[in-house]
């Protein structure tokens, strides 16, 4: 079946996700991060991202109640900051990040990151969380394989999702690979590098022969490596550019070249060394 901006990929436990989600990372809370939650709403998004640490979550919840839809046709994440780890403290922060959401429930809460201390009882924190039906899945952001692997071995719940930095120039295969064989759904965070690699040769050559821009090359290239695909913009002419990707297809020769621009290179945090 083709992609569509409504298509969706299927957790674990049988929630569905959708494929294409609106990033809100370094968006202003009061106002811009409200216009492009709400932009992206009216342009078929219907997955939001956000965290404590990026401080607007109040925008994000009054999109979601405010933009006409049923709660239930939107997905929001929001995410464990690292300050608040440890088991009680996890519980509180998210009843906090709740509480500015203004929503009854979140779809996903992710550990925003694997920080060394404590998150096995972040990790417990969460499974609570799910069997109280406060969030629709669990899940990690950050985590690498041996991060996963870890979970694995005292989770009494698998994460659902994990969210990574995820694009051509830090294709990360073997963690891909990894997440497929045990049914986690990756999220690509930081699909357009932040804007740094959009002018590489290699990939502007792509972009020419389809007559598309860089950015809609690599969402598509995400996309059609069955992840989920967080673009970040507040610009609603990026944010409609963000999404015209569901009519036209990259074909495998070319997915093969986008596959190696590899280099491991991250444009954000890299978590390789954390403990």
């Amino acid at each position: 079946m083709a992609l569509t901006i409504h298509s969706t990929l299927t957790l674990h436990n049988s929630v569905p996700i959708p494929v294409l989600g609106l990033g809100v990372w370094q968006i202003r809370n009061g106002g811009p991060t409200l216009n492009a939650c709400r932009h992206a709403i009216q342009c078929g998004y219907r997955h939001i991202d956000t965290a404590r640490f990026y401080n607007n979550e109040e925008d994000v919840g009054r999109a979601v109640r405010q933009c006409g839809w049923p709660r239930e046709a939107l997905f929001v994440t929001t995410k464990l900051w690292n300050d608040d780890h440890g088991y009680d403290k996890a519980i509180r922060a998210f009843h906090e990040s709740l509480k500015r959401l203004n929503l009854p429930y979140v779809d996903l809460y992710l550990i925003h990151w694997p920080e060394t201390h404590a998150r096995k009882e972040s990790w417990k924190a969460l499974e609570t969380l799910y069997e109280e039906g406060l969030c629709k899945a669990i899940g990690v952001s950050n985590y690498t394989l041996r991060h996963l692997e870890e979970v694995f071995s005292y989770c009494r719940i698998k994460p659902m999702v994990n969210q990574v930095e995820f694009h051509p120039f830090l294709y990360q295969k073997s963690l891909l690979d990894f997440c497929r064989r045990h049914d986690v759904i990756l999220e690509a965070y930081s699909p357009l590098t932040k804007g740094m690699r959009l002018k590489e040769p290699r990939l502007k050559n792509i972009a020419e022969k389809y007559r598309r821009s860089a950015a809609q090359i690599l969402i598509r290239w995400a996309l059609q490596q069955g992840v989920v695909v967080l673009p970040k913009s507040a610009d609603p002419k990026r944010i409609e550019e963000n999404a015209a990707v569901f009519d036209f297809e990259i074909s495998n020769d070319d997915m093969e070249k986008l596959n190696h621009l590899n280099e491991n290179w991250h444009c954000t945090w890299d978590p390789t060394d954390v403990p």
